[in-house]
């Protein structure tokens, strides 16, 4: 990637946090015990498969964007809550970017598609598939092992190439946000 095109990505996210869902009041959730799950795969596994429902009701399989894309699997704690409410803002607007890349990003948490989608309309909308891990609940987050004690999902970031390999993980500490940059270079090292 060219050092400018960066840069202005990142003077942008600096700029955004916050900016596309700045009309809603996230619900607090305090400080939460930054991991709390067992990883049940690693780098070089095929990726479980699964289909979930997306805002629209329709269904979304992992196995859809076999040999076309790459896949940015992205799952959040919870909607509603601070954290989760500027991070996938931020993806959204790193879209092109993304694309660009070969990639599609595509958001999960175990919330039902009603929550979601009024979440999603608060943040002015997501241009990437929001898929519901509701029931039965956070099966898709627990086949990656990356559903906590509480129900929740960790959050995480799977990146998955188009042969359907993982390539990156991070489950991240989840009161933060991870960085957009680290993603974009795991996303650089597949290639198109």
């Amino acid at each position: 990637m060219k050092r400018v095109p960066l840069l202005a990505l990142l003077v942008l996210l600096l700029l955004a946090p916050g900016s596309r869902a700045d009309d809603m009041i996230p619900y607090p959730t305090g400080h939460l015990k930054p991991i709390d799950s067992t990883l049940k795969v690693k780098v070089g596994d095929m990726a479980p498969d699964f289909e979930l429902p997306d805002l629209n009701g329709d269904k979304v399989r992992l196995s859809d964007y076999r040999g076309k894309r790459s896949v940015v699997l992205s799952f959040v704690p919870a909607a509603w809550t601070p954290v989760c409410s500027d991070q996938w803002p931020g993806y959204n607007l790193a879209l092109d970017l993304i694309h660009g890349l070969g990639a599609e990003v595509i958001g999960i948490t175990v919330d039902n598609t009603p929550t979601q989608a009024e979440w999603a309309k608060a943040m002015h909308g997501l241009d990437f598939p929001v898929l519901s891990d509701f029931w039965p609940h956070g099966k898709v987050a627990a086949s990656f092992g990356v559903l906590r004690s509480d129900g929740m999902a960790e959050r995480s970031l799977f990146v998955i190439d188009k042969q359907g390999i993982i390539r990156y993980i991070d489950v991240h500490d989840i009161n933060e946000r991870p960085d957009l940059g680290v993603l974009v270079g795991e996303l650089e090292k597949l290639g198109k």
